[in-house]
């Protein structure tokens, strides 16, 4: 670029100097010579501007125009000339449309020099054998012209360009003119020509005419003429709408065409859609093109250029070659032939002494030929061949010379390059299309080796090929990739060497040596008769270059990763230096017949033609017929590190005789590959005989023997075989007619660095198969032998072909890789509950290594945690005694502590007792007044007017109300409707929310205890609220009495301890002025006294005798006398049990009759065991009936008075008359029970109608129901507190051998039912050192619910071990676990849940005595002997 303005600054200066300067072209070129040393000649110089002429034509004179050339001149008609003009001036030029100058002499010049501008307008012409201008600015309208066709002048001195005989042949100049030959059997169409090529030296500034055409008579010259010169110099710009023509003339049927001329076109810009053609005439041969150069700094709307031969009709496959198109200021040179098809060359000459191109175009069928010696072609950017474009190197007959090809692209799309010699390319980019590279080396003798260097990309594309019948090589720094089918590279010896990267997609091909290749030229020939082995091939050289002595034909080197989805097949292929070799599922690497014909175990040959197999890696399968057998080909080779070719069935002489297989070697010994992972196949298998079909004509005696398979040598760290894939080396069949098999050929795989211990990875996963077996025969007998499939010998801990690690239980100390070296591990070394386990790297020495078969057992023993801790104190039989001992001392210290803790309570508890020692001690707690809450303190009974007992059991589902209609005994003090005010209140504060009851179910179904006591809380809560409702809430409106109202006194609410009867008492508040109120006692009898409790284990029932009851019943019976009654009815009502009421009942009454009755009748009373029930649907209560008995007189005057069945309606009854129905039966012969109806005095024949209620608790009476006291409280409690030790240690030691299963298993003890398993414990030193009997045998009772409810967690771990140790155990065994190794250990699973079990049974039955202890500490309460009972 910078020489172009230098040139162009230079051009203004020297016409602003002198305008009328006028350049002078010559009409002849100096002929192109050469020196001795085949150095051109320096390119001559511009021809220097001619002096300028005396006198410049006129406008008006000699061109008949109007104006002045110093101004504007304007031609306005014809003009016809007969010699050369020279137009010159400082105005302007322009010729008007339709206007012709015509000078039609061969080699006349029409110069114009003006400084103004030029302008040719439409349908104007110009004709003229040279024309020139210069001007300021151009313009060629549309349809003018500028036509120098055929009328050039004769070309340089020297040149050939115009042919000799009477071939009709082309004229040449840009490219050669085309010649028809009549005979091809002499001489090939590309091997002559016709006129040749000349003014090389001028592409920038073409400026010699074209040759003429030759004729095809001696005698009459039919060639036609070449094309003539232009050439435009212009300052400014050029608008070309018409049409620049230095064509060749045609030369008819009988003439050559002739070349096209020379156009030159140097201006700052060029813009229009016009013609520049410099193109070679048609003819009997089509003449060459010419040569076109611009010089255009900007170039918009190019017109269109054109330099193609000319046609040829006497061969129109043959056109005249194309001319040059040279842009100067891209310094990019053009050949484009218009897709005329062409045998004939343009030729690029002085490549290498010429300054560099930047681009140089071969297209649309244009043929380039680099003819000289040693040429080279270098350009700076790019090489683009396309659209059927060719260039060739050298000559097809004299492939001897090397051409050096240098470029930054060489872009190829359906082209092609010839390269008849060696070629050496170096190019950065290598893209090819559809196109195609030969490399002809000459045949056998070969002059070199091609050499491609590619550094960044080489892409091959829709069935490109590089081909090269010698050696080639193709290095790159990049990539090198053949994207499909029939991409191919292939030459005799074929090497890729330094590409990042290798890529042979599907369909695509890589092979060496050539497919069609003489027999003669095969590469494997040089060694077939070695017996050892080619030190390169274990030892390959790492420079990675073309050596025509190394045995390899096709050779990957230095490549890190290759792709194989196509085909790469040679004789020995060799993979050097690479790390990854992927073969996908459609790839092959094969070498499948590229071994010998003969070779060391060569087949052998029946007279009869009848051959035997080849052998290698087996010996060859026999060759018989008629009875008659000839052994098949020796084994040779070595097994652990092959490297032989496969042989043949000999007799190489033979177009029958077959081949074995070739040789496939990846990685080396000091260069192992890093990964081969194989999907397609890799194959050296031998070679079939042709004629093996059953095809096979009966008229023939042939029939040779198999190939043997060759041999396949990996040396690698890591490989994969998928499941599609085939890795073989087989032995070919033999023929059908008698021929045998080939033995298989070798396989081994070389590991390399094989990782061992703890770094040890799988070295290979090999799904795939593997072949080495025998080629068949027409029989049995005459299969070849199979070959060999070994691999390296493994370290210690592994075995097996792909050094594998032992089978888990056995070791192997040694090296080698037969699996009998892992030996087995001994049994006695391994622990029961143990495996061995497969260690990284395998094991290499005993003992084995193992582990357990469950995390819950431990290293080194595989105990579990409970068998750690039994075997550390000894041993089972040692850690029993150790815990019974431990259990025994820590009771002793359990109930020492507990007894220092109770009796220091008891003796600060003495001092608040109000009544005698002997009371104390005679009645249980559950009589003391004290008992009833709300009455702490005596109350005055000469008020006391009337009890209610309230309604219901004061459950969830049945809460304490009251009746609202009043009872007759108390509608004397209170007004009626505020009594219903009241009811409502207190039923309303009584009633439970549907959440407490929820709550309650879903405790009652997963935590009984939980259940027990929230509903105690519950209990607790409602009754406080009634109490302090009635104590201070209430304003007690519906008393009469005001003294009452005033004082908020009148009525009191009192319930048992278990909270499950209440009642309320209504009292006089003094001002009421009636002297029969309150009525006296025996007006109030007979008297029903319910029991508290309903009979269940938590309440049992319990006659109360609070202050009040005692002081109303001590007018007819001393209190002591009642106090000790009713402690001997409480201790038989503990007995009765909730569900066998029928039985325990029997004992009470019993005991009122022997006991009970007798005493109380000396008082004048008596008591019956009864049932009371409001209405039908309300739950029936127990209780007593109190009544006076004067005589029998009194009591059938009684019994008239007042019948069973019927309301009693005296006064001295009247306390329960709202609340109770009952019927009477005094003697059994009175009574008659009817089921349906609850309320009655309970007597012998109606007990068996009782109807039984059970609850849960019931159905275990069995484990837990109250009984008589026993005595010996203090060895009870220490039995307690041993049996409460042992049950927290067997329940840990459960826990944790549930534990040794799993955590689901703890989980599912712990939780089923919730955490019910570990309550004992604490319930249970709750209970023991509780203070007080009363406190004390509550907690003891929670306590044995706890333990109660416990067992179903028991029975959950029970099921667990036995799911487990029978479920699990029976149908799954453990791999390697030693059956002789188990102990009894796991039989014995169930000694901690059972011992547990049995612990909380003897705890039950202990809690229930100590309870009764607790209860009953007057033992003569249970005495048979009633004067001991009353005594006492």
């Amino acid at each position: 670029m910078m020489r172009f303005y230098l040139r162009f600054t230079f051009f203004i200066i020297v016409l602003t100097a002198n305008p009328k300067l006028i350049a002078s072209w010559d009409d002849d070129e100096t002929p192109m010579t050469f020196n001795g040393n085949y150095t051109p000649s320096s390119p001559s110089p511009a021809p220097a501007p001619a002096p300028e002429p005396e006198s410049s034509v006129s406008c008006v004179d000699e061109l008949h125009g109007v104006g002045s050339l110093d101004t504007t001149c304007e031609l306005v008609a014809d003009l016809n000339l007969t010699r050369d003009h020279y137009i010159s001036g400082k105005g302007n030029l322009d010729v008007l449309p339709g206007v012709r100058l015509v000078c039609n002499v061969p080699g006349c010049s029409v110069t114009v020099n003006i400084s103004g501008n030029f302008s040719l307008a439409e349908n104007s012409t110009v004709i003229a054998g040279s024309f020139r201008l210069a001007a300021d600015n151009a313009d060629f309208a549309v349809g003018s012209a500028v036509d120098t066709t055929g009328l050039g002048g004769e070309p340089p001195s020297g040149a050939s360009g115009t042919p000799e005989g009477v071939e009709g042949a082309g004229g040449g100049y840009g490219g050669r003119g085309a010649c028809c030959l009549s005979d091809t059997t002499a001489k090939l169409p590309g091997d002559v020509w016709g006129g040749d090529v000349y003014g090389w030296s001028s592409l920038e500034k073409p400026e010699v005419y074209g040759s003429r055409g030759g004729s095809t008579s001696n005698e009459v010259d039919y060639g036609g003429g070449g094309g003539g010169t232009v050439a435009m110099e212009v300052l400014g710009h050029v608008r070309l709408n018409g049409s620049v023509l230095a064509d060749g003339d045609s030369g008819g049927v009988k003439g050559g065409g002739g070349s096209g001329g020379s156009i030159f076109v140097m201006a700052h810009k060029m813009e229009g859609n016009g013609r520049i053609s410099a193109s070679g005439g048609d003819g009997y041969a089509g003449g060459g093109g010419g040569r076109v150069s611009v010089h255009i700094y900007s170039r918009h709307s190019d017109p269109k250029i054109f330099i193609h031969g000319g046609s040829s009709f006497g061969c129109q496959e043959n056109a005249g070659a194309s001319g040059t198109l040279y842009d100067v200021v891209s310094e990019s040179l053009t050949i484009d032939n218009e897709n005329k098809t062409t045998f004939t060359d343009t030729l690029l000459l002085e490549f290498p002494y010429h300054r560099l191109f930047t681009n140089l175009y071969i297209k649309n069928m244009a043929k380039v030929a680099v003819p000289l010696r040693w040429s080279r072609v270098q350009v700076q950017g790019s090489i683009s061949l396309s659209n059927g474009g060719e260039l060739n190197f050298g000559l097809a007959r004299y492939a001897s010379s090397e051409f050096e090809l240098f470029a930054e692209e060489v872009l190829m799309t359906n082209s092609a390059i010839k390269v008849f010699g060696a070629l050496r390319m170096t190019v950065k980019v290598f893209l090819m299309l559809k196109s195609r590279m030969f490399i002809d080396g000459g045949g056998v003798t070969m002059l070199g080796t091609s050499m491609l260097d590619i550094s960044n990309l080489l892409v091959l594309k829709e069935s490109s090929v590089i081909q090269s019948n010698g050696n080639l090589g193709v290095h790159g720094q990049g990539l090198l990739h053949l994207r499909g089918a029939g991409d191919t590279i292939e030459a005799q010896r074929l090497i890729l060497s330094l590409f990042y990267s290798i890529k042979v997609g599907a369909g695509a091909v890589l092979r060496g040596p050539l497919q069609n290749t003489s027999t003669g030229g095969l590469t494997p020939k040089l060694y077939c008769q070695r017996e050892d082995c080619p030190v390169e091939l274990l030892h390959p050289p790492e420079d990675c270059n073309v050596n025509s002595s190394l045995p390899f034909t096709l050779q990957i080197c230095r490549v890190e990763d290759i792709t194989v989805e196509g085909l790469i097949k040679g004789s020995v292929i060799h993979f050097h230096l690479a790390r990854t070799v992927v073969v996908r599922s459609s790839g092959t690497i094969t070498g499948d017949g590229m071994g010998c014909k003969g070779g060391v175990g060569t087949g052998r040959y029946l007279r009869s033609g009848i051959g035997s197999g080849g052998g290698h890696g087996g010996k060859g399968g026999s060759g018989c017929y008629n009875h008659t057998c000839i052994e098949g080909g020796d084994s040779y080779g070595n097994a652990d590190l092959p490297c032989e070719l496969g042989s043949g069935s000999g007799n190489e002489e033979s177009t029958d005789s077959v081949a074995g297989g070739g040789i496939i070697v990846i990685g080396s010994l000091e260069h192992p590959l890093s990964s081969l992972s194989l999907e397609g196949s890799i194959t050296t298998d031998g070679e079939s005989p042709r004629k093996t079909l059953k095809t096979i004509s009966s008229n023939t005696s042939l029939g040779p023997g198999g190939g043997s398979g060759g041999t396949v040598l990996l040396f690698l760290r890591t490989l994969d075989i998928a499941k599609s894939a085939i890795l073989s080396s087989i032995g070919g069949n033999g023929s059908l007619k008698g021929g045998g098999g080939g033995s298989g050929g070798r396989i081994h795989f070389h590991w390399s660095d094989i990782p061992t211990g703890d770094v040890y990875h799988h070295i290979a996963n090999v799904k795939g198969r593997v072949f080495v077996s025998g080629g068949l025969g027409a029989s049995e007998d005459n299969v070849g032998e199979a070959g060999t499939l070994t691999g390296k010998a493994c370290p210690e801990g592994l075995y097996g072909l792909y050094c594998e690690e032992c089978p888990v239980g056995t070791y192997k100390n040694v090296t080698g890789s037969d699996k009998s070296l892992c030996n087995l591990c001994p049994a006695r070394d391994l622990p029961h509950r143990a495996v061995y386990v497969t260690v990284r790297g395998g094991v290499a020495e005993a003992p084995c290594p193992y582990q357990c078969v469950s995390d819950r057992y431990h290293m080194p023993h595989c105990y579990t945690t409970l068998e750690e801790l039994i075997y550390t104190f000894g041993g089972p039989w040692l850690f029993g005694i150790l815990l019974v001992v431990v259990l025994l001392l820590l009771a002793l210290v359990f109930s020492v502590a507990r007894m220092k803790f109770i009796s220091g309570e008891e003796v600060h508890g003495a001092a608040t007792t109000h009544h005698g020692s002997q009371i104390d001690h005679s009645f249980p707690f559950l009589e003391s007044l004290n008992e009833v809450m709300e009455t702490s303190r005596v109350e005055e009974s000469q008020g006391h007017m009337h009890r209610i007992y309230f309604l219901g059991p004061n459950t969830f589902s049945e809460p304490w109300h009251l009746s609202h209609t009043p009872p007759e005994e108390i509608k004397e003090i209170v007004y009626e409707a505020a009594f219903n005010g009241f009811v409502d209140e207190i039923n309303a504060i009584a009633a439970y929310q549907w959440w407490e009851g929820a709550i309650y179910i879903m405790l009652s179904v997963l935590v009984y205890p939980l259940a027990w006591s929230w509903q105690q809380s519950r209990r607790r809560l409602k009754f406080q609220k009634l109490r302090d409702f009635v104590r201070s809430e209430y304003d007690h409106s519906c008393l009469r009495s005001c003294r009452s109202r005033a004082l908020y006194e009148g009525l009191k609410v009192a319930a048992t301890p278990d909270l499950m009867l209440a009642h309320l008492d209504f009292f006089l508040g003094g001002d009421e002025k009636r002297n029969d109120l309150p009525p006296p006692v025996h007006e109030r009898f007979p008297m029903p006294l319910v029991f508290g409790g309903d009979g269940s284990y938590m309440a049992y029932y319990s006659l109360q005798s609070d202050d009040i009851l005692t002081s109303l019943l001590s007018e007819l019976v001393p209190p002591t006398t009642w106090y000790r009654f009713v402690a001997g009815l409480n201790a038989q009502l503990r007995l009765v049990q909730q569900g066998k009421l029928r039985s325990t009942f029997r004992s009470v009454m019993r005991w009122i009759e022997t006991h009970g009755n007798p005493a109380l009748k000396r008082n004048g009373v008596r008591v019956d065991l009864a049932r009371f029930q409001t209405s039908p649907s309300s739950s029936c209560q127990y209780g007593i009936l109190v009544q006076t008995i004067v005589d029998d007189v009194a009591l059938n005057e009684t019994e008239q008075q007042h019948p069973w069945g019927v309301q009693i309606d005296n006064t001295s009854g009247g306390d329960l008359r709202e609340n109770f129905h009952f019927t009477q039966s005094p003697s059994s012969s009175m009574n008659h029970f009817r089921h349906r109806d609850c309320g009655e005095i309970i007597d012998i024949g109606s007990l068996q109608f009782l109807k039984e209620e059970k609850d849960v608790l019931s159905l275990i009476s069995f484990l837990i129901h109250n009984t008589k006291p026993v005595g010996h409280q203090d060895l009870v409690g220490l039995v307690i507190s041993v049996l409460l030790l042992g049950d927290l240690t067997l329940m840990l030691l459960t826990l944790l051998q549930l534990y040794s299963i799993s955590m689901l298993e703890v989980f599912l003890a712990l939780f089923i039912l919730p955490l019910s398993i570990i309550f004992p414990f604490p319930a249970g030193v709750s209970a023991l050192f509780s203070h007080g009997p009363r406190r004390s045998a509550g907690r003891t009772r929670v306590y044995a619910l706890w333990n109660l409810t416990s067992l179903v967690n028991v029975v959950v771990a029970f099921v667990c071990g036995y799911i487990h140790y029978h479920g699990s155990s029976a149908g799954k065994k453990i791999p390697y676990l030693q059956p002789w190794n188990i102990s009894m250990d796991e039989n014995e699973w169930w000694i901690f849940p059972g011992a547990l079990f049995l612990c909380k049974v003897l705890q039950s039955q202990l809690v229930n005595w100590h309870v009764a202890n607790l209860e009953i500490q007057d033992y003569s309460l249970y005495s048979d002997d009633s004067e001991l009972f009353w005594q006492s």
